[in-house]
Order: C-alpha cells, then structure tokens, then sequence
C-alpha cells in the first residue's frame, strides 16, 4: 500500500512539473512575441498577430517538452521503455499465455492479399509458440465496393481454410457501416467479445510479429489494472520518396516524444487504435462511443481512439505505451495527396472532439489530451492568418522595423523552430550518441544527411498541410465533410493536372505572399519563405516526391533508411517488402 501511495504521488509530482513548464514556457513565449511586436505601438493588427501565435503554442510548447523529458530518459537510463512503465521489467517472455485473444483486424475496401500478407508471419509465428489455441482471428470488413467483397470472401475463405485447426479465423462483413471503424468493433465486441478476454487491434496497413503480440498480451496478465497496452508504432519500409523521407522522421519524432509523455501522463497514456491490446469486459461495458447530434442529423465519431482511452481511464483501467520500436509497424501513404486524405479524415475527427470535452468523469490528463488533439488543427488557420498578416503588414508599411523588433524578432523565430523540431532533435542526437543504433540507420554520416532532408521535408511539408487544414475546416462550418474512404496504399505517380487540381490554392497563397514581400520588402523575404515557400512549391513537391525513379534512387544511397533495412528482422523478410534489400551493408559509423 505504501508503495503504491508513493507511486501515485510521483506520478502527481510529473504532471504537475510538466504543467508548470508548460505555462511558462507559453507565457514565456508570448512575452517574448509582445517585445518583438512594441516598436510602433501595440495596435489592433499586433493584437491579432500576438492572438493568432497564441494558438499555435499548445502544440509546440508540449512537443518540446516531451522531447526534453524523453531526451533525459533516453540518456541516463538503461532502458527507457522499461523506465517509463515499470511492470514490463516483471515480464520475462516465456510466462505461460492463459486468455483467449481475439485479433481484430479491420478492412474497408482494401486488396485482401496484400493483407494477407502481413497476416500469415504472424499466424505461423502464433502456431510455433504453441499458443495457436489461445488465439482467434476476425477480420471484421466495412467494405462496400462489392468486386472486392467478393474478393475478400474468397481470399480469407481461402486464408482459412489453410490454418484450420491451428488458429481459428472468422470473416465477417458488415452491409450497414455505421459507427466507422469503431462501430465495427462495438458490434463485434456485442457479437463475440464474451468468448475472449483480450483484443488486439489491427488496421488493414498494420503488422505486427507474434513475439509483439505475445510480449502485449504478457504484460496485460501481469497487471490486471491495464485495460489498454498501445505498442510504439513505426513506419514499414517503404518505396516511395515521400514515404521514406516522412518514415525517417516519423521514427525520430515518435521515440522521444512518446517516451516524454509517458514519463508524466502515466496511467492515461496515448491509444492510436491499432497494434494495441485492450481488455474487453472494460472496453465493452465503458467505451460505448456517444452519437453527436446537432439538431439535424446524428454524426459518428471517426477518430475513437482517443476518446476510447479517455472512457478506459475514467472507468478506472489504465492506459499505457511500451515505447519499444519492436511491436508494430503501419504503413505510410506513398504520395502527398494520400497523406493529405488521412491527415482530413483526421482533422474531421478531433474537431468531434469539442462535443466530448465536457463528458463526465474524464480524468485532467484525458481532457488535456482531447484539447491537445483538437488544437494540433486549430493551429493550422493561425499559422496561415500569420502568413497572410505578416504579408498585409510588410506590404503597408516602408520598413518592417515600424513593427517588429529585429533582435528579438529573430530570436522568437529561433525559438519557434527549436520547438517545432525538437522530438526529432532529441532523437537524432541521442542515435549519435549510440555506435549501435548509428550503425542500424546506416552510419553517422547518413543519419546527418537524412536528417537535413527531413528537416527541409518538413518545411515544406507542413505550410501545404495547414493550408489544407484551413480550407477543411472552413468547409466544416458549412457541413462539408469527409467519408470513411479506403486509402490507395501503392506507390503511383501525380500528373501535373491532378497535382494543380487538388493544390492550386496552396500555389496561389504561397506565390501571392512571396511576390507581394518580394516587391515590396526583400529583406524579409527569407522569414515569409518559412510558410509560404512550401506552399508555393506544393505542385513539383507532390509529382517529383511521387516519381518512381527517385525512391528507387533513394532506396539505393540510403535516403530515409531505417534499421528494418539494415538488418531486417525475419519475419519482416516473408513480406518481401520491395523496400528491403536483405544484402545491404551498413554505412561507416
């Protein structure tokens, strides 16, 4: 009892600590921002740039801090994953399984074979651990495009038909989606969630190895307070340019910041809705997602995951990460335009978001997270009004002097980068630091490289997307949405015309400020070149990071490498990734 007491006040000690530096930091930042904005006064245009910075801090300022607290875990202990969730230190890997899992692998209009073929290592690899009986696999289908439901029918007929008597397989195909994905789940979970004790939930991109599974469901029979275990979740090697290069900084980004945050939130850690267990006596009995209704129509809520973990926590289960690189992986959309349909999806489901703030029950750190998921997007139409205001300001007055304070100015914008960038920061100075991990992303040399091509990626990368946000989200006042649409998972080329079709308004606002501060204020042009240099560049951006050569290129000297294509695991061999060139040798450390 007195270690569990002392437990818990800890933990309160974390949150309150990273609280503090959070406030801080953010009026630290906002000061700072009032310095630079006083030589002429403090008008009415300073108080809307001063408004507009305000909401893109949330984000940044937590981004930053998780990467410090997951920076020092990294660095001054032996293992981080193990530091920041302690219960896994008890589990040795060879404890006897003693529940029946389902697998939950979810599909809307997806290739079955491609599926297949991240699912059958992983039954083989259940059937040698001997526990195949412990096991149960459902594909549970939303599709409605009905060649490929027929498709499917035969191919996971075929699928079981093949591991009959070694792991039980059901397909089963919904005809009225509705809910999405979690309804799905939900009607599995009233359907045959009595007969299993733990999920593991799987999206039709994920992979994971029966070792991943084994080792979750392990630490779950430890502890009996986890309702939900969420594995680190990383990139599969991929073909495309675009891919690759988001997959390198996807993998640097997500270790320290989610070895950060798991060291304060504790018990209310993050649930992405996949390559994760949950104990379904809670999750069913407590994580019945409420219908939003607005008077007219009912909605369902697209992203669940989060609200899910929120209801888990309330209910009284924790809510946890193991921040190992080793238990799933996903893959990414091969080109920008891919990605920008997942990230609207997205953007849609964390706006629901609003409705849910004021449930009943949620614990602080729950509601924190669902504020900090619905302002990661508000922060997308600041940083544009940013943009079109600094545009306005520089174009009306004769000296960007009359407005904004130079030294300080640059030392605000220093600090802004710091923070955007430091999750990935954290990592790449911690992989130096390690001969080892250097050597599985291909040596120093080329992790430096790689890492200044991801930083330029994002910069461009990220304007186009905040443009994007901006116009969904005003199409969203006016009851435009997006549908739960299945993704093009291959790597295709963007023609010109689809390009300019779907970006021309992030062409025309990225060339509009650049012309307008070019004519009338050059020197500031580097400055304005931070938001709207990518967005003007947006339509070569989407063809030439798409174009077939060049990740083929990039898969050769090593652009985006990652330790998967260093020395890759066996079970990622028997998917024969393209991407995965078994005989390649490590760069020089």
């Amino acid at each position: 009892m007195m270690q569990a007491c002392l437990a818990e006040e800890s933990v309160i000690a974390r949150r309150l600590t990273f609280a503090a530096l959070f406030v801080v930091t953010l009026a630290a930042s906002l000061w700072l921002a009032v310095i630079a904005l006083a030589p002429g006064g403090f008008g009415i245009l300073d108080l809307a740039a001063l408004v507009l910075f305000a909401a893109t801090l949330p984000w940044m300022v937590a981004g930053f801090w998780n990467a410090v607290i997951g920076f020092i875990v990294m660095r001054f202990t032996a293992d981080p994953a193990m530091a920041v969730l302690p219960i896994t230190a008890r589990v040795r890997d060879d404890e006897t399984v003693t529940v029946s899992t389902a697998i939950l692998l979810c599909v809307r209009n997806e290739l079955p074979a491609r599926i297949i073929r991240n699912l059958e290592p992983t039954l083989a690899g259940i059937v040698a651990s001997g526990y195949g009986e412990r096991f149960h696999l459902y594909v549970l289908s939303d599709t409605n495009d009905a060649d490929l439901a027929l498709k499917e029918e035969t191919h996971f007929s075929d699928l079981a038909r093949r591991w009959r008597d070694r792991v039980a397989i059901t397909y089963r195909r919904r005809t009225i989606n509705s809910g999405y994905k979690a309804g799905n789940i939900r009607e599995f979970c009233e359907r045959w969630g009595g007969r299993h004790e733990f999920a593991v939930t799987l999206d039709a991109d994920s992979f994971m190895t029966a070792d991943a599974m084994l080792r979750l469901v392990r630490i779950m029979q430890a502890d009996p307070r986890l309702g939900i275990l969420q594995g680190l979740v990383v990139g599969l090697p991929s073909t495309s340019l675009f891919a690759r290069i988001f997959q390198f900084g996807m993998r640097l980004g997500m270790r320290s910041y989610t070895i950060g945050s798991a060291w304060w939130q504790s018990d209310c850690g993050p649930y992405w809705g996949h390559n994760a267990v949950l104990r379904l006596e809670p999750f069913t009995r407590y994580c019945e997602l409420p219908v939003l209704n607005n008077g007219e129509r009912e909605r369902h809520i697209l992203s669940h995951d989060q609200i899910e973990a929120a209801l888990m926590r309330s209910a009284g289960y924790h809510v946890r990460v193991v921040a190992q690189e080793d238990l799933g992986w996903e893959e990414n959309p091969p080109t920008l335009l891919e990605f920008m349909r997942r990230d609207l999806r997205w953007c849609q489901g964390n706006m629901q978001y609003f409705r849910l703030l004021s449930l009943a029950n949620l614990k602080p750190v729950s509601r924190y997270q669902l504020m900090l998921a619905i302002v990661m997007f508000i922060g997308s139409p600041a940083w544009i009004g940013l943009l079109l205001l600094a545009t306005v300001m520089l174009a009306s007055f004769d000296s960007p002097a009359r407005f904004i304070r130079s030294d300080v100015g640059n030392m605000l914008f220093a600090w802004v980068l710091v923070m955007w960038f430091a999750p990935k920061i954290a990592s790449f100075i911690d992989l130096l630091l390690r001969p080892e991990a250097r050597r599985g992303f291909g040596g120093g040399r080329r992790i430096v490289v790689n890492f200044v091509i991801e930083t330029v990626y994002s910069t461009v990368l990220c304007p186009i997307l905040w443009i994007s946000h901006t116009i969904f989200l005003a199409g969203l006042l006016f009851d435009r949405e997006i549908g739960w649409i299945g993704q093009v998972r291959d790597d295709h080329a963007v023609s010109f015309r689809l390009a300019l079709s779907s970006l021309w308004p992030q062409t025309l606002i990225g060339w509009i400020a650049i012309g307008l501060v070019s004519a009338t204020q050059p020197a500031a042009l580097p400055y304005v070149l931070f938001l709207a240099g990518g967005p003007a560049l947006a339509v070569p951006f989407a063809m030439v990071t798409a174009w077939a050569p060049l990740g083929r290129l990039a898969i050769a000297i090593g652009i985006g490498r990652l330790p998967e294509e260093t020395a890759t695991p066996e079970e990622l061999l028997l998917l024969s990734l393209p991407a995965i060139r078994p005989a390649v040798q490590p760069g020089s450390v």
